[in-house]
C-alpha cells in the first residue's frame, strides 16, 4: 500500500510518510508539533522528521507561538494549500484501487473493523 501511495504522491515530492502530516495540518491549523504528534498517535521524532521534509519542500512553515514562545505553530504555505487537493485526488485514486471487488457496505464494514483494531491497539488503559 505504501508503495502505491508513494507512487501517486511522487510528482509532488511527498512521501507516504509525510502526507498524513500535511493533511492533518490542512484540516487543523495552526497546530503545534506536539499536538500533531498526539493527534496522529505518532512519536515526536517521526513527526519532526516529516515536518522538516514538508518544510524543505515548501509546503509547511513554522511560526513561534505568540502565547508561548517555547512552541512552534505549523501552517501550510501557499504551495501547501495548492498541493492539498492534488494529494486528496491521489489518495482517492489509491482508495478506489483498494475498494475493487467490494460493495460499499463491505467497504464500510472493513473500515469499521479497522477502527476497532486501531482503538484496541491505542487503548493505553489495558496495557
Amino acid at each position: 500500500m505504501q508503495v502505491i501511495i508513494s507512487s501517486e504522491l511522487a510528482p509532488y515530492r511527498i512521501g507516504s510518510g509525510q502526507y498524513i502530516f500535511l493533511m492533518a495540518i490542512a484540516f487543523q491549523q495552526p497546530i503545534t508539533q506536539k499536538a500533531l504528534s498526539e493527534k496522529l498517535l505518532i512519536d515526536k521524532t517521526t513527526t519532526a522528521k516529516a515536518i522538516t521534509k514538508l518544510e524543505a519542500e515548501g509546503y509547511v512553515r513554522r511560526e513561534t507561538d505568540p502565547v508561548d514562545n517555547r512552541y512552534q505553530l505549523l501552517y501550510l504555505t501557499e504551495s501547501g494549500h495548492e498541493v492539498v487537493p492534488k494529494v486528496q485526488d491521489a489518495l482517492s485514486r489509491v482508495k478506489n484501487k483498494t475498494r475493487k471487488g467490494m460493495t460499499d457496505e463491505e467497504y464500510d464494514v472493513l473500515l469499521g473493523l479497522l477502527k476497532i483494531v486501531l482503538h484496541n491497539l491505542t487503548d493505553q488503559e489495558e496495557m
